[in-house]
């Protein structure tokens, strides 16, 4: 099942081979957060296991895909934020139409 959409150009071969938790091209679905948020804890636990049984290869192995699970939640928390926020288009409100013309207008005689 996916958790995303790859950015690659098709038909190019992908060097993660399903691995696309760690891959940068993913681009996460935002209704697949509850699954990223899944395999991270799945990850922790694993990591857990591996460092207990002293298996440190695996613990490299895991913890490089844990760091991709992190960034692609954080990719979803960003673009939630930027998506939830209002933007700035650079169009002043009436209010601060009228404060910038009590502004222009008190500095208008000092400078003669």
């Amino acid at each position: 099942m996916s958790i995303g959409t790859c950015a690659r150009a098709f038909g190019s071969p992908c060097i993660h081979e399903h691995a696309c938790v760690r891959c940068s091209l993913l681009r996460p679905d935002p209704a697949q957060r509850t699954r990223l948020v899944d395999i991270r804890d799945n990850l922790i636990a694993r990591i857990a296991e591996a460092e207990r049984e002293g298996w440190l290869g695996e613990v490299e192995r895991l913890q490089v895909s844990l760091t991709g699970a992190e960034e692609k939640l954080a990719q979803l928390d960003a673009r939630q934020d930027r998506r939830s926020s209002k933007a700035f288009l650079g169009v002043p409100s009436l209010d601060q139409i009228g404060t910038r013309d009590l502004d222009a207008s008190a500095h208008v005689g000092r400078h003669r």
